[in-house]
């Protein structure tokens, strides 16, 4: 059973960074053609596609975050990173990690983490 785990402080300042960790067991994130995916829902909206690390190294990113975006990965532990730097509190929502092989970037993505609230303090 494949299961993800997003952790990180739940409380970041006004122009800080945001950093948060996702743990996977029950599949490796380097099995050929997955992907895995940081999405993240602010409330009252529609969840968004933040980027992914691909199973061979690359990273892909959403276009409106990209230049404050970096996603890295940690073979040796099956995890990958999210870093978010100079938020503001629009950046507050709920922050998901999830697996892809394929597929649309949000609706083909299964499963996903339970999620962790970030809230942007200004």
């Amino acid at each position: 059973q494949v299961q993800l785990q997003e952790s990180g402080p739940g409380l970041v300042k006004f122009s800080q960074t945001l950093s948060l960790t996702c743990t996977v067991s029950g599949d490796s994130i380097t099995t050929t053609n997955s992907y895995w995916s940081w999405i993240r829902q602010p409330p009252g909206k529609a969840p968004e596609w933040i980027g992914a690390s691909h199973y061979a190294g690359n990273y892909y990113y959403n276009p409106s975050l990209q230049s404050r975006t970096s996603i890295s990965r940690d073979t040796s532990k099956n995890q990958f990173s999210l870093q978010l730097s100079a938020v503001t509190p629009e950046d507050t929502a709920i922050y998901y990690c999830a697996r892809r092989y394929g597929g649309d970037l949000l609706d083909g993505c299964a499963p996903w983490g339970q999620g962790t609230q970030v809230t942007v303090s200004s």
